[in-house]
């Protein structure tokens, strides 16, 4: 009789724990979602006159504010001495490594808006707009000036 109980008190504890399993694995694969919807991360930007891949972003988010870095250069941006020498602001003569391109973006129902970007290589800031598309795998950004009709989008593709 004993051993009928212990049978029974471990297929119970077998299944709570199958139960327990199920139910954080939905919970990681919704993060796993969420996450995949989110400008968070590692960006990789393209060239648009090459095509080649040129450096990586980092967007990060800190109480609902996205920003993005630059976090490395590639390709012939692989310089850690590179300077934005055409910015006119505070980030003129900085150095492009670790510097802070995406500021002031927000949540704004499916896309990321009301921020700026900045274009190294002309020193000019642009109103900005991140939209996560593919899955997750892709960043459509979107620089303009006034209206958002006026502008240009990049695709960066999410480092994994």
């Amino acid at each position: 009789m004993m051993q009928i109980s212990n049978a029974m008190s471990w297929r119970r504890l077998g299944a709570h724990a199958l139960v327990a399993v199920a139910l954080l694995g939905g919970v990681a694969k919704a993060a796993m979602a969420a996450d995949e919807n989110s400008p968070v991360g590692v960006w990789k930007t393209i060239d648009d006159s090459t095509g080649k891949p040129k450096a990586l972003v980092t967007i990060s988010e800190k109480d609902g504010e996205y920003v993005g870095v630059i976090t490395k250069g590639l390709g012939q941006n692989d310089d850690p001495e590179r300077v934005c020498d055409k910015c006119t602001d505070a980030r003129k003569g900085q150095k492009m490594l670790g510097m802070q391109i995406i500021r002031g973006i927000k949540k704004d129902g499916d896309e990321y808006s009301g921020g700026y970007i900045l274009d190294p290589e002309n020193g000019k800031d642009y109103k900005c707009k991140l939209t996560v598309i593919d899955g997750g795998k892709k960043l459509d950004v979107r620089g303009f000036i006034g209206i958002s009709l006026i502008g240009r989008t990049q695709t960066w593709i999410r480092e994994q």
